[in-house]
Protein backbone atom coordinates (compact mmCIF):
# COMPACT_ATOMS: atom_id res chain seq x y z
CA UNK A 1 0.00 0.00 0.00
CA UNK A 2 2.87 2.42 0.57
CA UNK A 3 3.62 4.41 -2.67
CA UNK A 4 0.70 3.63 -3.86
CA UNK A 5 -2.41 6.44 -4.56
CA UNK A 6 -5.92 5.69 -3.47
CA UNK A 7 -8.44 8.64 -5.60
CA UNK A 8 -5.91 11.96 -4.81
CA UNK A 9 -4.15 10.59 -1.79
CA UNK A 10 -0.69 10.03 -1.80
CA UNK A 11 -0.20 6.99 0.94
CA UNK A 12 3.12 7.68 2.81
CA UNK A 13 3.37 5.59 5.48
CA UNK A 14 1.16 3.34 8.00
CA UNK A 15 0.17 4.98 11.27
CA UNK A 16 -2.08 2.19 12.48
CA UNK A 17 -4.59 -0.55 12.52
CA UNK A 18 -7.82 -2.39 13.60
CA UNK A 19 -10.93 -4.65 13.40
CA UNK A 20 -12.26 -1.99 11.10
CA UNK A 21 -9.62 -0.98 9.16
CA UNK A 22 -6.15 0.46 8.62
CA UNK A 23 -5.00 4.38 8.93
CA UNK A 24 -1.99 5.85 6.93
CA UNK A 25 -0.65 8.77 6.38
CA UNK A 26 -0.56 10.19 3.11
CA UNK A 27 -0.63 13.40 1.04
CA UNK A 28 -3.52 14.82 -0.48
CA UNK A 29 -1.81 15.96 -3.82
CA UNK A 30 -5.01 17.68 -4.80
CA UNK A 31 -4.50 20.56 -2.10
CA UNK A 32 -0.77 19.31 -1.24
CA UNK A 33 -1.55 18.74 2.24
CA UNK A 34 -0.97 15.56 4.63
CA UNK A 35 -3.88 13.56 6.19
CA UNK A 36 -4.66 10.65 7.77
CA UNK A 37 -6.98 7.82 5.29
CA UNK A 38 -8.65 5.18 6.79
CA UNK A 39 -9.00 2.12 4.69
CA UNK A 40 -11.83 -0.15 5.48
CA UNK A 41 -10.95 -3.59 5.02
CA UNK A 42 -11.82 -5.69 1.89
CA UNK A 43 -14.94 -8.26 3.09
CA UNK A 44 -16.42 -5.09 4.56
CA UNK A 45 -16.08 -2.96 1.22
CA UNK A 46 -17.33 -5.34 -0.86
CA UNK A 47 -20.42 -5.50 1.61
CA UNK A 48 -22.64 -3.00 0.10
CA UNK A 49 -24.41 -2.36 3.16
CA UNK A 50 -21.37 -1.75 5.38
CA UNK A 51 -20.11 0.42 2.45
CA UNK A 52 -23.17 2.50 2.66
CA UNK A 53 -23.77 2.85 6.54
CA UNK A 54 -19.43 3.21 6.29
CA UNK A 55 -20.41 6.71 3.96
CA UNK A 56 -23.65 7.45 6.66
CA UNK A 57 -21.21 7.58 9.48
CA UNK A 58 -18.49 9.45 7.45
CA UNK A 59 -20.92 12.04 6.40
CA UNK A 60 -22.63 12.10 9.45
CA UNK A 61 -19.17 13.35 11.68
CA UNK A 62 -17.99 15.43 8.73
CA UNK A 63 -21.32 17.85 9.29
CA UNK A 64 -19.87 17.84 12.70
CA UNK A 65 -16.74 20.26 11.42
CA UNK A 66 -16.28 20.92 15.36
CA UNK A 67 -13.07 21.95 16.88
CA UNK A 68 -12.87 19.28 19.55
CA UNK A 69 -13.94 16.53 16.95
CA UNK A 70 -11.60 14.65 14.40
CA UNK A 71 -12.44 16.29 11.19
CA UNK A 72 -13.32 13.86 8.08
CA UNK A 73 -12.80 15.68 4.85
CA UNK A 74 -13.62 12.95 2.00
CA UNK A 75 -15.15 9.67 1.45
CA UNK A 76 -14.29 7.47 -1.70
CA UNK A 77 -13.72 4.34 -3.25
CA UNK A 78 -10.70 3.53 -5.97
CA UNK A 79 -11.36 0.36 -7.42
CA UNK A 80 -12.27 -2.55 -5.16
CA UNK A 81 -11.05 -0.03 -1.49
CA UNK A 82 -13.11 2.19 -0.17
CA UNK A 83 -11.71 5.11 2.12
CA UNK A 84 -12.13 8.18 4.24
CA UNK A 85 -9.45 10.96 4.45
CA UNK A 86 -9.05 12.60 8.00
CA UNK A 87 -7.42 15.20 9.64
CA UNK A 88 -3.98 13.97 10.45
CA UNK A 89 -2.76 15.20 13.80
CA UNK A 90 0.27 15.64 15.73
CA UNK A 91 0.37 14.24 19.42
CA UNK A 92 -0.39 11.89 21.97
CA UNK A 93 -3.22 9.85 22.77
CA UNK A 94 -4.87 10.47 26.32
CA UNK A 95 -3.78 7.21 27.19
CA UNK A 96 -0.86 7.63 26.68
CA UNK A 97 -0.25 10.74 29.01
CA UNK A 98 -1.97 8.50 31.77
CA UNK A 99 0.98 6.02 31.67
CA UNK A 100 2.49 8.57 33.70
CA UNK A 101 0.27 8.78 36.25
CA UNK A 102 -3.10 11.15 37.11
CA UNK A 103 -3.35 14.46 36.16
CA UNK A 104 -3.42 17.89 37.98
CA UNK A 105 -6.47 18.84 39.03
CA UNK A 106 -6.40 21.66 36.60
CA UNK A 107 -5.11 19.63 33.71
CA UNK A 108 -7.61 17.08 34.08
CA UNK A 109 -10.76 19.33 34.09
CA UNK A 110 -9.48 21.28 30.82
CA UNK A 111 -9.47 18.21 29.16
CA UNK A 112 -12.90 17.34 30.27
CA UNK A 113 -14.11 20.70 29.18
CA UNK A 114 -13.19 20.23 25.44
CA UNK A 115 -14.23 16.66 25.35
CA UNK A 116 -17.70 18.12 26.60
CA UNK A 117 -17.89 20.88 24.67
CA UNK A 118 -17.22 18.67 21.61
CA UNK A 119 -19.72 16.24 22.68
CA UNK A 120 -22.44 18.48 22.92
CA UNK A 121 -21.91 19.12 19.30
CA UNK A 122 -22.41 16.07 18.33
CA UNK A 123 -25.31 15.86 20.64
CA UNK A 124 -26.81 18.45 19.20
CA UNK A 125 -26.76 16.95 15.78
CA UNK A 126 -28.17 13.74 17.59
CA UNK A 127 -24.90 11.47 17.51
CA UNK A 128 -23.80 9.75 20.10
CA UNK A 129 -20.23 8.13 20.67
CA UNK A 130 -20.62 5.34 22.72
CA UNK A 131 -16.95 4.38 22.91
CA UNK A 132 -15.79 7.25 25.26
CA UNK A 133 -12.36 6.32 26.14
CA UNK A 134 -8.95 7.63 27.10
CA UNK A 135 -7.72 6.10 23.91
CA UNK A 136 -10.26 7.67 21.78
CA UNK A 137 -9.30 11.23 23.27
CA UNK A 138 -6.13 13.24 21.27
CA UNK A 139 -3.97 15.86 23.22
CA UNK A 140 -2.70 17.97 20.06
CA UNK A 141 0.86 19.63 20.51
CA UNK A 142 -1.39 22.57 21.02
CA UNK A 143 -3.00 21.70 23.60
CA UNK A 144 -6.37 21.26 21.44
CA UNK A 145 -8.56 17.86 22.54
CA UNK A 146 -9.68 15.71 19.71
CA UNK A 147 -12.55 13.38 20.03
CA UNK A 148 -11.78 10.36 17.70
CA UNK A 149 -13.89 7.09 16.21
CA UNK A 150 -17.16 8.00 16.10
CA UNK A 151 -16.83 4.06 15.16
CA UNK A 152 -19.54 3.02 17.33
CA UNK A 153 -21.75 6.01 16.95
CA UNK A 154 -25.47 6.37 16.28
CA UNK A 155 -26.97 8.87 14.71
CA UNK A 156 -30.12 9.48 16.70
CA UNK A 157 -32.93 8.78 13.87
CA UNK A 158 -36.88 8.47 14.84
CA UNK A 159 -36.25 4.44 14.08
CA UNK A 160 -32.48 4.67 15.41
CA UNK A 161 -30.09 3.88 12.23
CA UNK A 162 -26.85 2.00 13.46
CA UNK A 163 -23.48 2.84 12.19
CA UNK A 164 -19.57 1.70 13.70
CA UNK A 165 -17.38 1.39 10.99
CA UNK A 166 -15.25 4.65 11.30
CA UNK A 167 -13.27 2.98 13.99
CA UNK A 168 -12.25 -0.73 15.27
CA UNK A 169 -14.73 -2.32 17.61
CA UNK A 170 -13.45 -3.18 20.93
CA UNK A 171 -13.90 -6.09 22.87
CA UNK A 172 -17.51 -5.52 23.57
CA UNK A 173 -18.39 -4.60 20.61
CA UNK A 174 -20.67 -5.97 18.22
CA UNK A 175 -20.81 -6.49 14.72
CA UNK A 176 -22.22 -4.10 12.03
CA UNK A 177 -25.40 -3.47 11.80
CA UNK A 178 -26.37 -4.21 15.42
CA UNK A 179 -30.01 -3.87 17.65
CA UNK A 180 -30.88 -3.11 20.57
CA UNK A 181 -30.37 -5.43 23.04
CA UNK A 182 -26.46 -5.45 21.89
CA UNK A 183 -24.04 -4.43 24.55
CA UNK A 184 -21.72 -2.01 22.73
CA UNK A 185 -18.99 -0.23 24.15
CA UNK A 186 -15.87 -0.82 26.52
CA UNK A 187 -15.72 -2.02 29.21
CA UNK A 188 -14.95 -0.18 32.29
CA UNK A 189 -15.84 3.21 30.38
CA UNK A 190 -19.92 1.33 29.70
CA UNK A 191 -22.77 3.19 31.19
CA UNK A 192 -25.50 0.93 33.10
CA UNK A 193 -27.76 1.26 29.67
CA UNK A 194 -25.40 -0.65 27.76
CA UNK A 195 -24.43 -2.68 30.12
CA UNK A 196 -27.76 -3.73 30.22
CA UNK A 197 -28.07 -3.87 26.31
CA UNK A 198 -30.55 -1.06 26.17
CA UNK A 199 -30.26 1.94 23.84
CA UNK A 200 -27.52 5.11 24.42
CA UNK A 201 -28.13 7.84 24.53
CA UNK A 202 -26.12 11.07 25.24
CA UNK A 203 -26.08 10.48 28.63
CA UNK A 204 -23.87 7.53 27.87
CA UNK A 205 -21.43 9.91 26.79
CA UNK A 206 -21.62 11.78 30.31
CA UNK A 207 -21.13 8.97 31.96
CA UNK A 208 -18.09 8.13 29.95
CA UNK A 209 -16.87 11.23 30.45
CA UNK A 210 -17.31 10.96 34.15
CA UNK A 211 -15.16 7.92 34.53
CA UNK A 212 -12.34 9.47 31.97
CA UNK A 213 -12.28 12.61 34.23
CA UNK A 214 -12.20 10.04 37.82
CA UNK A 215 -9.68 8.24 35.78
CA UNK A 216 -7.62 11.58 35.05
CA UNK A 217 -7.74 12.79 38.70
CA UNK A 218 -6.96 9.14 40.62
CA UNK A 219 -5.29 7.87 38.11
CA UNK A 220 -7.17 5.04 37.53
CA UNK A 221 -10.97 3.39 36.04
CA UNK A 222 -13.48 3.96 38.49
CA UNK A 223 -14.97 0.58 37.61
CA UNK A 224 -11.24 -1.57 37.75
CA UNK A 225 -12.22 -5.01 38.78
CA UNK A 226 -11.13 -8.34 37.59
CA UNK A 227 -13.04 -9.68 34.86
CA UNK A 228 -15.30 -7.71 32.19
CA UNK A 229 -18.22 -9.26 33.81
CA UNK A 230 -17.04 -8.39 37.45
CA UNK A 231 -16.46 -5.05 36.18
CA UNK A 232 -20.02 -4.46 34.60
CA UNK A 233 -21.58 -6.08 37.85
CA UNK A 234 -19.76 -3.02 39.15
CA UNK A 235 -20.97 -0.72 36.74
CA UNK A 236 -24.80 -1.69 37.49
CA UNK A 237 -23.99 -1.81 41.91
CA UNK A 238 -21.24 0.17 42.69
CA UNK A 239 -20.32 3.62 43.48
CA UNK A 240 -16.59 4.45 42.44
CA UNK A 241 -15.67 4.32 45.97
CA UNK A 242 -13.12 7.10 45.75
CA UNK A 243 -15.82 10.10 44.55
CA UNK A 244 -15.22 11.49 48.73
CA UNK A 245 -11.60 11.47 48.32
CA UNK A 246 -12.00 13.42 45.22
CA UNK A 247 -13.87 15.68 47.49
CA UNK A 248 -11.38 16.06 50.60
CA UNK A 249 -8.34 16.22 47.94
CA UNK A 250 -9.55 18.70 45.28
CA UNK A 251 -12.80 20.32 46.04
CA UNK A 252 -16.65 19.03 46.90
CA UNK A 253 -17.88 20.81 43.66
CA UNK A 254 -15.33 18.41 41.94
CA UNK A 255 -16.80 15.52 44.24
CA UNK A 256 -20.31 16.61 42.51
CA UNK A 257 -19.38 16.70 39.44
CA UNK A 258 -18.30 13.53 39.25
CA UNK A 259 -21.38 11.99 41.37
CA UNK A 260 -23.93 13.57 38.41
CA UNK A 261 -21.67 12.22 35.48
CA UNK A 262 -21.36 8.47 37.42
Amino acid sequence: MIGTRLGPYEILAKLGEGGMGEVFRARDTKLDREVAVKVLPPHLAADADALARFEREAKAVAALSHPNILAIFDFGRDGAIAFAAMELLEGETLRERLVAGALPARKALEIASQVATGLAAAHARGIVHRDLKPDNLFLTRDGQVKILDFGLARQSEPHGSKSQLLAAPTMAAAAPGTEPGAVLGTVGYMSPEQVRGETADARSDLFALGVVLYEMLIGRRAFAHGSAVETMSAILREEPPEIKTVGEIFSPALARLLQHCL
